[in-house]
């Protein structure tokens, strides 16, 4: 593997990948480059949001067949990591379109919506990460692909790194659709305050990085996004090792 970990990032949102870099400043020992694929300007069809991500992975499916890491447009990265907030398991494809429940049934995409009992999330995440391989047949996540599915948005990640840990927010926080919301209102002081803006995800981010022990206490999804880019880094290293020299 490069000196330099070169990671691409499809997610909802710019405030996502806030988190998910600082994250990742947590996880990963070596140095990396986050690349942002979704959302991005161009091109115009796409967007942000849940059916950003959709939208790009049916066209990664339509661009390519096999498994992600394949794909010849994806050949600069080592990893990719793909994000869906869990809520996400709580919308109707109708959310995206009047064309898209169709388009869902036609092709096979797993259910909208599909949330389980809660807790534990997991349940939650593990049907949602269905679905969001179904969207991207016949193309398929690669053992360098990673699914980031933070319970029940990112903004818990960041309310379990910022909040003092007795804090009642931070009960049930993973079942909780309305965290990310209350970070941001009256339900914690003004100075623990952070509203869903990427200039304020930007400037708390680091609290992530520093008490990344404590995010993974109080957000299970959180070990797992751990656990899994670890795995990821494994396995694409070992795939450089192995590779013949040119």
């Amino acid at each position: 593997m490069s000196e330099l970990l070169r990671i691409a990032l499809v997610a909802e949102g710019p405030t996502d990948l806030e988190i998910i870099q600082a994250a990742l400043n947590a996880v990963l020992a070596e140095p990396f480059v986050l690349t942002q694929l979704q959302p991005e300007p161009t091109p115009p069809d796409m967007r942000t949001g849940w059916g950003g991500v959709l939208k790009w992975c049916e066209a990664a499916g339509q661009r390519h067949g096999g498994a992600l890491n394949t794909d010849p447009t994806l050949a600069g990265f080592d990893l990719l990591i793909i994000h869906l907030d869990a809520d996400v398991a709580h919308a109707h494809y109708a959310d995206c379109g009047q064309d898209i429940p169709e388009k869902a049934l036609t092709r096979g995409w797993g259910a909208l919506p599909c949330h389980r009992p809660c807790p534990p999330a997991t349940d939650t995440c593990t049907q949602l990460g269905q679905t969001l391989r179904s969207w991207l047949a016949p193309a398929a996540p690669a053992p360098t692909t990673v699914l980031c599915l933070p319970a029940q948005s990112t903004g818990a990640w960041l309310a379990a790194a910022v909040l003092p840990p007795t804090h009642e927010l931070l009960a049930g926080l993973e079942c909780n659709l309305k965290a990310e919301s209350r970070l941001g209102s009256t339900a914690v002081p003004k100075t623990q305050r952070i509203k869903k803006q990427r200039l304020a995800y930007r400037q708390h981010a680091p609290s992530i990085s520093q008490h990344w022990e404590q995010v993974k206490r109080c957000c299970q999804q959180a070990a797992r996004f751990e656990q899994d880019v670890l795995c990821a880094v494994r396995h694409s290293s070992a795939v450089q090792t192995t590779a013949p020299s040119r």
